[in-house]
C-alpha cells in the first residue's frame, strides 16, 4: 500500500478497509467513494534487435556492470505500440522498424505489469541523459536475469531456437530455467 495518508478527492484521512475481497486504503469521509484500488502499472519493455543483436542498457542511477532492455511507461492515449517506439526514440535515438508482442509479464516486486515487445530497430544510437552506456549482444550468447523483462527475453530467444541461460545476478552464476520450477507449482495450483 502507499505511503499516502489522505484522500486526493477530499482531504479525509484514508482507512484500510475490506473491499472486493481485499484490505484497500479508501475515504471513509461521507459521500466521497475514493478507493485507492492500488492496481499495477503498465510498463513497455522493448528486445531491441539492431544489427542482428540484442541491445541491452545500463540506467544512469544502476551500478557498473548491470544491463536491461529499454523499458518505460505507458503514457495516457497512447497504444502500447507507439509507446514501446516512442521509448526506444526517447531513449536511445533508435526508430522502430516493426514492432511485435512477445508477452505480458508480471513484476510483483514493483507493482507492475509488463508488455514486451521485440522491436527491429534501425538508425544511430545515441543515448538520453538517463541511460549511461550500451551493449549490443548476440542472442546466442545472452545470458538473462530471472526476473521481469527476463521472462520475456527467455521467451523471444527459445521462439527463435536459441539457447536460453539464467543467471543468479547476485552470484553470477548460471541457474536453472526459474520457470519450469513455476509451472509446476502453477499445475499444482489449478488440481
Amino acid at each position: 500500500m502507499p505511503t499516502y495518508r489522505f484522500c486526493p478527492q477530499c482531504g479525509d484521512e484514508l482507512m484500510t478497509l475490506p473491499l472486493s475481497g481485499r484490505e484497500r486504503l479508501a475515504c471513509a469521509g461521507h459521500d466521497c467513494g475514493f478507493v485507492h484500488w492500488d492496481n499495477p502499472l503498465p510498463v513497455l519493455a522493448a528486445v531491441v534487435e539492431y544489427q542482428d543483436k540484442l541491445l541491452l542498457a545500463r540506467n544512469a542511477a544502476w551500478r557498473e556492470g548491470m544491463f536491461a532492455l529499454v523499458t518505460g511507461f505507458l503514457e495516457r492515449d497512447e497504444t502500447p505500440e507507439a509507446g514501446v517506439a516512442r521509448e526506444l526514440k526517447e531513449e536511445t535515438n533508435l526508430d522502430a522498424e516493426s514492432v511485435a508482442l512477445i508477452g505480458v509479464y508480471e513484476f510483483m516486486r514493483k507493482n507492475e505489469l509488463i508488455i514486451a515487445y521485440h522491436v527491429k530497430a534501425s538508425g544511430t544510437i545515441a543515448l538520453s541523459d538517463e541511460l549511461a552506456e550500451y551493449r549490443l549482444v548476440a542472442p546466442e550468447k545472452m545470458r538473462i536475469w530471472n526476473a521481469g523483462t527476463g521472462f520475456a527475453v527467455a521467451d523471444w530467444l527459445a521462439a527463435r531456437g536459441y539457447p536460453v541461460r539464467f543467471f543468479d545476478r547476485q552470484t553470477g552464476a548460471d541457474i536453472p530455467d526459474p520457470r519450469a520450477a513455476r509451472a509446476e507449482a502453477d499445475a499444482t495450483t489449478l488440481q
